[in-house]
């Protein structure tokens, strides 16, 4: 696999403080909060099944919570997989995006309905931009191998998968990731972005520190860049698995912050 191939592939997977791993307010959003409604974007191979902790916790309290379950078939396909949920909201949105979700969101977040975007160990191009784009200066980590099948679409190598791609999992449900993957039309990471909604929506951004497919350095630069507010997470590039309440939180004070 050449560099370029190893820089696109390792996009699939799109002032600082730090989350405690169990820490989280389980009290339920009050009634006059504006911001009730969560949509949740997987990135690339898995699909949308992965929140179901982070919908436990956001659901438990209060907020009505959809999931979108991107084709990975193009980046036009989860674009308008993105905005089909979008239209089914009733008020304002947070959009929050893994991985390349992070793409997803950074394009479908321009909908008027959506009031702010969290980024979960993501990407966020600019207008212009493609996801593979983000690794021209800070490559992906070289535990992260993508195969790519002879029809153009990838899979993560399954012996590197867990070390790649969820270390802080246990081996049974890395395991499990790794056996239910969802590959990725790999012409999606040269598909650049036409709208970037972080240039009008207030983002956050979670950073997992222990991340190997995203190296965290790029994931810090990319949430300084599009002016996020930072918040730390000791995971893998699966926080939203290993750290569901940690995550929720997140979202739970980006909601909370749209008061002020």
């Amino acid at each position: 696999m050449n560099i370029t191939a190893t820089i696109l592939a390792a996009a699939a997977i799109s002032a600082s403080s730090a989350i405690a791993p169990h820490a989280h307010s389980a009290s339920r959003i009050p009634e006059n909060q504006p911001v009730k409604n969560v949509v949740l974007v997987h990135g690339a191979f898995a699909d949308g099944s992965g929140w179901r902790g982070v919908y436990d916790e956001l659901t438990s309290r209060g907020y009505h919570v959809s999931i979108v379950q991107n084709p990975l078939t193009s980046f036009a396909d989860d674009v308008a997989a993105t905005r089909r949920v979008l239209a089914r909201q009733q008020g304002s949105t947070i959009l929050v995006g893994h991985s390349y979700g992070g793409t997803v969101i950074t394009e479908a977040g321009a909908d008027p309905i959506v009031s702010g975007l969290v980024y979960v160990s993501a990407l966020a191009p600019d207008v212009g931009e493609s996801t593979g784009d983000q690794f021209a200066d800070i490559p992906a980590p070289s535990e992260f191998v993508i195969e790519t099948q002879e029809d153009g679409f990838g899979f993560v190598n399954f012996e590197k998968f867990k070390i790649g791609f969820a270390g802080d999992l246990s081996d049974a449900d890395a395991a499990f990731l790794r056996d239910s993957q969802v590959p990725i039309n790999m012409s999606i990471f040269t598909t650049k972005v036409s709208q970037a909604a972080w240039r009008t929506k207030p983002s956050w951004a979670v950073v997992a520190t222990d991340d190997h497919a995203i190296d965290p350095r790029l994931l810090r630069h990319t949430a300084e860049r599009i002016g996020a507010t930072i918040e730390e997470v000791k995971a893998s590039h699966v926080p939203f698995l290993s750290h569901p309440a940690a995550i929720a939180d997140v979202i739970d004070r980006a909601a909370q912050a749209l008061l002020r």
